[in-house]
């Protein structure tokens, strides 16, 4: 069964406006399966043998009816330069679609950025609304629209527990078309999967310490959506691990997990303050699953409803896959806000023309409503006080659980399995 991906219109818009669309993103997100409905050939480098063929004449790759798949192209980076010298020959819109789960080994071996003949977009795995796990009756566009319609919803018959296990489970196709009782474990195989570098064509990647790589990943998961700087994520795999980690060996197992799109932190925004308020810089730590976070620190549901603090932080950070994913599809943007006087925004989105709105992202419950609800209103007035950012469009605070309504101070509150893009 295929569940329609939101990233199809921009993999069309692409191939009707560029010579030739890359798609990457992390293994097993769906790529392959969702480029298969644009191409009208397509080549898999997949197999020893068809990488070294490709190795040895990357311009046969080419050769086929268009668009042109070529799956994993990063496995015998050559193509990329192919790809872009029969643009410069003969340049149609739609000519190829490139797919791959990494960036290649080599970088030098790509000698030209394929800007203005290759257009880059970013797969991730599925958002709720994607996976039939979302009821979208509310749309994130239409609030950037000054929604007429918003609905009252109780919501009741969605629970702490049907969100530890999305959570733990992941936006994985594979995983989310899996019965209930085994979808977790076949989210721990593709963890699991994630470091099997024996094999590797990558010789990068082979030079890497599965052990090493998940001590990071670890650590990286204790500071899941906070703003924790690298020297602390270093100290921390040296105390948990008492091992050394240097900052060059630290940067270079971060590389390898970035070019395998596992981690994606949030940046921040700096909005222009005439005070003297400094706001922050610092990216707020996460991945592109939740899920990935759940493995790598060996919890499931029930560790995460035991320790409610750590629930919340986890949750940010699949409620940022989701904004991701919908903000993308309207063509936005997401960051993250803080400054030195405390005050905190989780998410703010921006859309292209300059609209924009602010999510402050809670589990639930009328206390913690309250404290998102306050955190907003607090950078609103600031914002209209000290910056020349216009108003923001809107005010939500995204909840786990709980009903949707609106406050009598205009703010919305939107539990996640109802929202769409």
């Amino acid at each position: 069964m295929y569940y329609q991906r939101l990233i199809e219109k921009e993999i069309e818009l692409k191939l009707r406006t560029s010579g030739a669309v890359v798609v990457a993103g992390p293994k097993f997100c769906g790529k392959t399966t969702t480029c298969m409905l644009y191409q009208k050939s397509f080549v898999k480098l997949n197999t020893k043998q068809a990488i070294a063929m490709a190795r040895m004449n990357p311009k046969a790759v080419l050769k086929g009816e268009t668009p042109r798949l070529i799956d994993e192209w990063q496995k015998a980076p050559d193509v990329w330069n192919q790809v872009k010298d029969d643009l410069d020959f003969d340049y149609q819109f739609g000519k190829y679609i490139l797919t791959g789960s990494s960036t290649p080994a080599d970088k030098t071996e790509v000698h030209h950025s394929g800007a203005g003949r290759i257009t880059p977009v970013k797969m991730r795995p599925m958002s709720l609304w994607e996976s039939k796990e979302s009821k979208g009756t509310i749309s994130l566009y239409d609030l950037f629209c000054g929604s007429q319609n918003f609905p009252w919803d109780m919501n009741t018959d969605f629970t702490l527990d049907d969100v530890a296990f999305l959570m733990c489970r992941g936006g994985w196709p594979i995983s989310v078309q899996a019965p209930k009782d085994i979808a977790i474990e076949i989210t721990k195989n593709y963890y699991n999967g994630l470091f099997v570098f024996e094999d590797c064509e990558n010789e990068r990647f082979r030079n890497k310490k599965p052990e090493v790589l998940k001590m990071i990943m670890r650590s990286y998961a204790r500071h899941i959506s906070t703003e924790a700087a690298i020297s602390t994520i270093i100290a921390d795999v040296r105390q948990s691990n008492e091992r050394t980690m240097d900052p060059k060996t630290f940067d270079d197992y971060m590389g390898a997990l970035k070019d395998l799109y596992v981690i994606e932190d949030l940046p921040a925004w700096n909005p222009n303050i005439r005070s003297k308020t400094s706001i922050r810089s610092t990216p707020t730590r996460h991945f592109i699953d939740t899920s990935i976070a759940c493995r790598a620190l060996g919890i499931g549901p029930e560790d995460l409803k035991r320790d409610l603090e750590s629930f919340g932080l986890f949750f940010e950070d699949f409620a940022v896959r989701d904004l991701s994913i919908y903000a993308n599809t309207i063509g936005g943007t997401v960051t993250h806000y803080r400054d030195n006087a405390g005050l905190e925004c989780d998410t703010v989105l921006h859309l292209e023309d300059g609209r924009w709105g602010a999510i402050e992202i809670k589990l639930g419950g009328d206390r913690l409503v309250e404290d998102g609800a306050k955190s907003l209103k607090t950078l609103r007035n600031k914002i209209a006080e000290k910056s020349d950012e216009k108003e923001p469009d809107f005010l939500v605070v995204l909840t786990a659980v709980g009903g949707a309504y609106q406050r009598e101070d205009g703010i919305y509150v939107v539990p996640i399995n109802l929202l769409k893009p």
